[in-house]
């Protein structure tokens, strides 16, 4: 697979959605927690794809329990939490890996696309990549960049 189009995630409600259902759209894909120091990050994310999404963002989420075991939740469980206590309304997929044999496919095309600092692995949760609307990934941004912060990148995209 060339294109990120290509893939397809399932949502937390069980729903296979291919990628191309955001195809012209800039994405803001990002590896989730509940149990996190980075959590509260979640208002960030909420608050981006409340303001930019009429103008064509699309924040994406995947939760994993790769690090520190920081997402221990079922999907019910964490959409749950999501809508609970973050009243999060974009798209948020099935629980994944992001590294490791069993790392979904599309996030080793991320890694491949963009490596960190240290390499192409996830180092933590709330890494983020930004994809532009011709589906090239522009950035990746660690887990201490918090979502407001990419305002600038994002707009100048949208």
């Amino acid at each position: 697979m060339s294109a990120i189009y290509d893939f397809t995630a399932v949502s937390l409600a069980g729903e296979p959605v291919p990628l191309r259902r955001f195809e012209g759209q800039v994405l803001l894909i990002v590896n989730t927690a509940s149990a996190c120091g980075f959590t509260p990050q979640y208002k960030g994310l909420q608050e981006l794809h409340q303001r930019l999404s009429p103008r064509g963002l699309a924040v994406l989420g995947f939760p994993c329990n790769q690090f520190g075991g920081q997402e221990p939740g079922d999907a019910g469980q964490i959409d749950e939490f999501c809508k609970g206590k973050y009243a999060v309304t974009f798209p948020m997929f099935a629980k994944i890996d992001v590294n490791g044999s069993h790392a979904h496919p599309l996030y080793e095309y991320l890694k491949r696309e963009k490596s960190g600092l240290l390499g192409s692995s996830i180092k933590w949760n709330f890494t983020k990549f930004l994809v532009d609307r011709a589906g090239k990934v522009v950035g990746r941004y660690a887990p201490t960049v918090r979502p407001e912060n990419l305002t600038k990148e994002i707009e100048a995209l949208l």
